[in-house]
């Protein structure tokens, strides 16, 4: 009689935090993406990118495959424009060892003059300028290693320590790119 009763206490002991957990997650599903420590916003639903979604001009020959890519989605590169290349320069420079792991990207439809050497250069697809319409002009974008536009932030008071912040955590767990 004394082996049942713990053979119950045993497998309750297992089993309801369990059941506790998956009825917690499922009823209010609302209070696990409330609080995130990112600074960015999520892009939801991840916007997923091929090859031909991104077409880079010449000369370069780049990929966003294998690397994370910092973007930046304008129509035309004016002061504002120029001033966050800039801060995406100076986050990749303050990646410090992980500097290779990370390209800047400008993704613009019209023409473009004196523009650092350090920044790629392309104009996207109708189909991916289509979906970043959902989003205000001028913004700034990271995609990760596997091509999918995952975070975005506004480059308005765009703050170079928190997007360092983002990154830093993104190498630290990250496997690829």
């Amino acid at each position: 009689m004394n082996s049942r009763k713990e053979l119950w206490i045993l497998l309750a002991s297992f089993v309801l935090p369990i059941a506790f957990g998956s009825a917690f997650f499922y009823l209010s599903p609302g209070s696990f993406t409330k609080s995130t420590v990112n600074y960015g916003e999520f892009v939801n639903p991840i916007i997923s990118t091929a090859d031909r979604d991104v077409i880079f001009r010449q000369p370069s020959n780049g990929t966003l495959q294998g690397v994370w890519t910092l973007t930046y989605v304008t129509g035309s590169c004016q002061q504002s424009c120029r001033e966050t290349l800039e801060d995406m320069n100076k986050i990749r420079i303050l990646t410090n060892e992980n500097m290779r792991r990370i390209q800047s990207l400008l993704l613009i439809n019209g023409p473009v003059k004196d523009l650092n050497a350090n920044v790629l250069l392309a104009q996207g697809s109708q189909k991916l300028t289509a979906q970043l319409k959902a989003f205000p002009d001028n913004h700034l974008f990271l995609i990760d290693p596997l091509g999918n536009v995952m975070l975005h932030y506004n480059p308005e008071g765009l703050s170079i320590k928190r997007v360092l912040k983002d990154l830093k955590r993104l190498f630290k767990y990250s496997r690829i790119g």
